[in-house]
């Protein structure tokens, strides 16, 4: 991205000094040099870090948001949340090894895919499922959860547009619609469940 700045300084002159043309095709091909460089390990699994990090982040952030209304009880949302995540992270990283196995052509190891899916649910979770130990007013629990959400796809997603060259505010954007919309949902329809269904807790 530095070379992408380099351009945009360059094209202020290209008006008084023509030969900068020269030097701003010289960094684009620099730039696009420098991404064709990167081949971390995770980025060749981001599409299953995806896969993990966004099924743990609409799921969770909904059943937390539905359990924090239903229950009225820090103590068994966070043990409720951390149990459906776990096993939640495991049928993830089981139908990811599964799937990438299936696929044809794809060089991804299908237990590298699987573990990367699982990882990152469980990382999800925990961070998820904090705040409703660490806090005992359950409002408070439920904003600092919604905010850790909007943080990992906000550190997330930064990382793959910065090293896939891809448009962070679209895909920011998208996956905390996303996120977010179900959150409330879910935090909808436990209204209705603590109001029709006695729970006696």
């Amino acid at each position: 991205k530095g070379e992408k700045l380099a351009q945009v300084s360059y094209q202020k002159i290209a008006k008084s000094i023509p030969e900068t043309k020269a030097i701003i095709k010289d960094e684009d091909e620099h730039e696009k040099k420098l991404l064709n460089m990167l081949d971390e390990e995770r980025l060749q699994y981001v599409g299953s870090i995806v896969l993990g990090l966004n099924d743990a982040l609409v799921e969770l952030t909904g059943a937390l948001a539905g359990l924090t209304f239903a229950f009225q009880n820090g103590r068994l949302i966070a043990i409720a949340g951390l149990i459906t995540g776990i096993a939640a992270s495991f049928s993830m990283a089981a139908s990811e090894y599964l799937s990438t196995k299936a696929e044809k052509g794809d060089h991804k190891h299908p237990i590298k895919a699987s573990f990367y899916t699982g990882i990152a649910y469980i990382f999800t979770v925990l961070l998820l499922v904090a705040p409703y130990w660490l806090s005992p007013n359950l409002y408070v629990a439920l904003g600092v959860m919604l905010l850790n959400a909007i943080l990992v796809i906000l550190f997330f997603t930064f990382y793959v547009s910065i090293a896939q060259d891809q448009p962070f505010k679209k895909n920011f954007s998208e996956m905390a619609i996303i996120s977010l919309g179900v959150a409330a949902l879910s935090f909808g329809i436990g209204v209705l469940i603590r109001f029709f269904v006695p729970f006696g807790i």
